[in-house]
C-alpha cells in the first residue's frame, strides 16, 4: 500500500504543477500532508517535517548566502567581462547563444555545485535571451542537462556517494567513466545546437548592430537602460531580407519591463567596482577552491565568502542594507521553496514509502536479468533519481543492486558506475533544491522547465549509459 501511495504522491504532485493547478510551494507542502494523513500516519507530520527541514536548513543556508555572495559578484561587475566574451562568440545568433549556454554552465559546473553553476549562467545570459525574446525554458533545460553530466564529478555528490555506499574509491568509479561522460557531455552540446537551430528558425536571423564593439559608455546590449528609439534589431524574414525594427522606450509597459531586467548588468551602474575586480575575483576563486578541498562546510564558506564581499565591496551600511534588499526576492523564493521540499522529502521518508518504493523496483527485477545488473541499475537510475533524493538512491537502493549483481558476477564497480547515468536527469527533479534556483533567477514556471528538459534530459542519460557499454566500463 506504501508503495502505491508513494508513486500517486509523487504523481499528484507532478501533474498539478505541470498543469499549473498548484504552485510548486502549495504543491510541496499540501500533498504530502494529505497522503501522510491517508496513509495513517497524520500524527506524526510535525515530526516528519521537522525532520526533513533538519536535513535541508544546511542546504537552505548554502542557497541564502549563495545568492547573496554571487548576486553581490554581479552588481560589483564580477561577471561582465564573461557576458562580454560569450556576447562576442554569440553575436546575437539564437543558435550560437544556445550552444554558449551550455559551454558556460558546463564550464561553471566544474566547482561540483548545481546552485552556483545556475546563478552565473542564468546572470550572464538571461539579459540575452530577454532583449532577443528567446525561449528561456530552452536556457533552463541547456543548464540543468549540462550541469547534470558534469554533477558526476568526485567532488560533485554522487560519485561520492556511490563510493561511499558500495566502500569503494571514487576515482575507480570515475575515471573509467570519463570517455562515457564526455559523450554525454558532446550530446548536451548537440543538443543545444539543434535547440539554437530552432530559435534561429523561429525568430530569423538576429543583429545587434555594433553592439559588440561599442564603448562601455555607449549604449550596448548589456546596457538596456537606454532612451527611445535606442537599440536597433534587424530580424530576417526566412533569410530574404531583413526589416529594422527600432524599439522605442515609450512603446508600452512590457518594454519599460525589459529596461528594468536589463539594468542590472549597466556598465554605467553605481555599484561597479572595477578597482577591487582583482579582489573580487580572488575571494571568488579562493571560495570555490575552499569547497572543492572541502577545508569547510559549504554553508559556512558562503557566509564567510558574503560578510566579506559586502564589508569590503560596501563599507557603507546603508549600500550594505540595499545590497541585501535587492536580493531579498531570490533568497526568499530559493530558501521557501527548499523548506517546501524539506516536507515532501520528510513525509516520503518518514512514512517508509521511499523504502517501499526501492524495494518493489528492485524486486521486479526479474532474475534472468541478473547478469545484466549493471544496465539494470543504469536504466533504474533515471526514475529513482528523479523521483528521490541522491541519498536514498546511493544509500538505500545501490547496495541492494549491487548484492543483486554481486550473485551473478557484477563487480559493484560496475553498478557504481552505472548508477551515475541518470544524474543529467536528476538535475531537474523536484527534490533538488539547485533547480529552484535555476526557474526561480530565470522566471520560468518550474511545470514548464519540466515539460521541456525531462525528454531531452532522459535521451542524455541514455547516452551516457550506451557509451559507459560500449567503451566496457558498465
Amino acid at each position: 500500500m506504501l508503495t502505491i501511495l508513494g508513486f500517486a504522491m509523487i504523481a499528484t504532485f507532478l501533474v498539478l504543477i505541470m498543469t499549473k493547478k498548484m504552485s510548486p510551494i502549495a504543491a510541496l507542502v499540501l500533498i504530502p500532508a494529505l497522503f501522510c494523513v491517508a496513509v495513517g500516519q497524520g500524527a506524526k507530520l510535525g515530526d516528519y517535517v521537522i525532520e526533513g527541514v533538519g536535513n535541508l536548513a544546511p542546504t537552505a543556508a548554502m542557497l541564502m548566502f549563495a545568492i547573496v555572495y554571487f548576486g553581490v559578484m554581479i552588481d560589483v561587475g564580477l561577471f561582465d567581462p564573461i557576458v562580454r566574451g560569450i556576447l562576442r562568440f554569440c553575436k546575437a545568433d539564437p543558435m550560437r547563444i544556445v550552444v554558449g549556454t551550455a559551454v558556460l554552465a558546463a564550464i561553471v559546473s566544474l566547482d561540483g555545485d548545481g546552485s552556483t553553476t545556475f546563478m552565473i549562467t542564468v546572470s550572464a545570459m538571461y539579459p540575452l535571451y530577454k532583449r532577443l525574446k528567446m525561449s528561456l525554458v530552452v536556457m533552463t533545460g541547456v543548464a540543468a542537462t549540462a550541469n547534470g553530466v558534469m554533477n558526476t564529478l568526485p567532488w560533485g555528490g554522487p560519485t561520492a556517494r556511490a563510493a561511499t555506499a558500495l566502500k569503494l574509491d571514487a576515482s575507480e568509479i570515475f575515471i573509467p567513466m570519463i570517455p562515457a561522460l564526455a559523450v554525454g557531455l558532446l550530446a548536451v552540446f548537440l543538443l543545444s545546437y539543434v535547440l539554437g537551430l530552432r530559435e534561429r528558425k523561429r525568430l530569423g536571423m538576429l543583429t545587434l548592430d555594433e553592439a559588440l564593439v561599442r564603448e562601455p559608455e555607449q549604449e550596448t546590449v548589456l546596457a538596456g537602460a537606454g532612451g527611445p528609439g535606442k537599440d536597433r534589431l534587424r530580424k530576417g524574414s526566412g533569410g530574404t531580407g531583413s526589416a529594422d525594427l527600432t524599439r522605442d522606450g515609450d512603446d508600452d509597459e512590457d518594454e519599460d519591463e525589459d529596461e528594468e531586467e536589463f539594468k542590472g548588468l549597466d556598465p554605467n551602474r553605481s555599484t561597479l567596482r572595477p578597482k577591487l575586480y582583482w579582489f573580487n575575483a580572488g575571494l571568488t576563486v579562493a571560495l570555490l577552491t575552499a569547497m572543492i578541498m572541502e577545508l569547510m562546510p559549504i554553508p559556512v564558506l558562503f557566509l564567510l565568502g558574503a560578510a566579506l564581499a559586502l564589508t569590503v565591496n560596501f563599507p557603507h551600511m546603508p549600500d550594505q542594507r540595499a545590497r541585501i534588499a535587492a536580493h531579498a526576492d531570490n533568497v526568499l523564493n530559493v530558501s521557501g521553496m527548499v523548506f517546501a521540499a524539506a516536507v515532501f522529502t520528510g513525509v516520503l521518508t518518514g512514512t517508509g514509502m521511499v523504502e517501499n518504493m526501492a524495494d518493489w523496483v528492485v524486486g521486479a527485477v526479474p532474475d534472468a536479468m541478473g547478469p545484466h545488473m549493471a544496465i539494470v541499475t543504469g536504466l533504474l537510475s533515471l526514475p529513482l533519481t528523479y523521483f528521490m533524493s541522491n541519498d536514498g538512491f546511493y544509500f538505500g537502493v545501490v547496495p541492494v543492486l549491487a548484492e543483486a549483481g554481486a550473485a551473478h558476477g557484477v563487480s559493484p564497480l560496475e553498478i557504481a558506475r552505472a548508477s551515475l547515468a541518470g544524474q543529467a536527469l536528476h538535475m531537474s527533479s523536484p527534490l533538488v533544491p539547485a533547480v529552484y534556483v535555476l526557474v526561480g533567477m530565470a522566471k520560468v514556471e518550474f511545470g514548464d522547465h519540466t515539460r521541456f528538459t525531462v525528454k531531452w534530459a532522459v535521451l542524455t542519460s541514455l547516452v551516457v549509459l550506451g557509451a559507459g557499454i560500449l567503451f566496457g566500463t558498465i
